[in-house]
């Protein structure tokens, strides 16, 4: 990837990636988006807005996808170098689907082979991993996202540069740490994920430092599994898209068994059977669970649908 030189004042840091195989980052990205009013992460027909918190400090990074061939990558702020430098392992440049071996199943391998440049992100950047995490334990969907927004736009900072009206950076956890119990009370958040959060903010550097361990696995999520209220669904949501984990299925998930059930095997799945099913593809099973979701395979509606719940009125 070729990068211009750092910038002495606050002109912009520039890149382009020419990656060796094909990849489609508004697909790759999809898992960090947190609904269509996410203030950290933006698609429009230019390409990719994203902000994050950098180890060198906030960023705003464009990533112009109408290149073919190439990721042009423009960045603002003082995480600007690091970000670019970063946008390949961003992308999913090392993560090898080379051995993963699709063709026994119709659904996966015609998903695959429809979808080439889908691969697993990988942020580095743990602790804006897990807040949203943490805050969609055991509720809605959309009530989690209207959370996060809720938290980011009061407490996080402006974007820099000349980024989208309503892009913010998410707050680092010493910040995080200083929200008092009735702004998570105003924004839909219980005691219970409030307190991991707050719990979490206590060993951000050492939850950070597992980005070196690799791209999870075992130890990874036992780490992360160390901080009270951090259980197997959140850690696994959070080693998929800080670390880049290619295997590791979120267990306990509303959704997702019956999803994998139907997709394949016609029928739907507890846990321990979308286990089972998955896994001959131990290894690849997130890749896989990717492939479902990408396909536009959809489960038949009926059955309960999980309640919402406003801890406001407690």
């Amino acid at each position: 990837m070729s990068q211009a030189p750092a910038p002495a004042d606050d002109r912009p840091v520039q890149s382009t990636w020419r990656p060796p195989h094909p990849v489609a980052p508004a697909q790759v990205l999809w898992p960090l988006r947190r609904g269509s009013l996410d203030p950290t992460l933006r698609f429009d027909a230019g390409g990719i807005w994203r902000t994050a918190l950098t180890p060198h400090g906030p960023v705003t990074i464009h990533l112009d996808t109408r290149h073919r061939g190439e990721v042009r990558s423009t960045a603002w702020g003082p995480g600007a170098e690091w970000a670019t430098a970063q946008v390949p392992e961003l992308l999913g440049a090392d993560d090898d689907w080379s051995d993963l071996d699709t063709s026994g199943h119709p659904l996966l391998h015609e998903s695959r082979r429809a979808h080439p440049g889908l691969r697993i992100p990988r942020t580095a950047l743990v602790f804006e991993v897990l807040v949203p995490a943490v805050l969609e334990q055991k509720v809605v969907g959309a009530d989690a996202r209207q959370s996060w927004r809720t938290l980011v736009n009061r407490f996080g900072s402006a974007a820099p540069g000349p980024a989208p009206a309503g892009l913010r950076v998410v707050p680092p956890a010493d910040r995080w740490r200083l929200v008092p119990s009735w702004e998570w009370h105003r924004a839909n958040v219980d005691p219970a994920r409030s307190g991991t959060v707050m719990r979490a903010t206590r060993v951000a550097d050492g939850l950070q430092r597992t980005v070196a361990r690799g791209r999870g696995g075992p130890e990874v999520t036992a780490a992360l599994r160390s901080v009270p209220g951090v259980g197997v669904w959140t850690a696994a949501e959070i080693v998929q898209r800080a670390h880049g984990d290619p295997d590791t299925v979120s267990v306990g998930d509303y959704h997702l068994p019956a999803l994998v059930g139907w997709a394949l095997a016609g029928q739907p799945v507890d846990d321990d059977g979308m286990l089972e099913l998955l896994e001959p593809w131990r290894g690849h099973r997130q890749r896989v669970m990717r492939l479902i979701e990408s396909s536009g395979f959809r489960k038949p509606r009926f059955g309960h649908r999980a309640a919402r719940v406003d801890h406001r009125r407690h």
